[in-house]
């Protein structure tokens, strides 16, 4: 398993923006696709975004396109969110995770099942 440790929430007001980082332990991050997932009060959680072991195709949840952009950099073990143009909608603890499954960030539901290690999450808290 990867160790992850998310960073970068906090408290914005709508239309700003916040960067959300997590940092992987260990030597093999490349090996994994990563993916963001949110969990707003008395809702499930949801992907938000997924990028594939290379980088090279990314996932995002319908109502984040355009707005939030996913990536990486496998020589800082290290992906990111930036996340603009902030609804109170987004508010919710945001989780990093990764997955060993080949087709994480290309296609699929992109479940929370199918990401085997998590971090402890941050918050993000958008102001209307």
């Amino acid at each position: 398993q990867v160790q992850l440790v998310e960073s970068g929430g906090g408290l914005v007001q709508a239309g700003g923006s916040l960067r959300l980082s997590c940092a992987a332990s260990g030597r093999t991050f490349s090996s994994y696709a990563m993916g963001w997932f949110r969990q707003a009060p008395r809702k499930e959680r949801e992907i938000v975004a997924a990028i594939a072991r290379s980088g090279g195709s990314t996932y995002y949840l319908d109502s984040v396109k355009v707005r939030f952009t996913i990536s990486r950099d496998n020589a800082k073990n290290t992906v990111y969110l930036q996340m603009n143009s902030l609804k109170p909608e987004d508010t919710a603890v945001y989780y990093c995770a990764a997955s060993t499954l080949l087709r994480i960030g290309y296609w699929g539901s992109h479940s929370p099942t199918d990401f085997g290690s998590w971090g402890q999450g941050t918050q993000v808290t958008v102001s209307s």
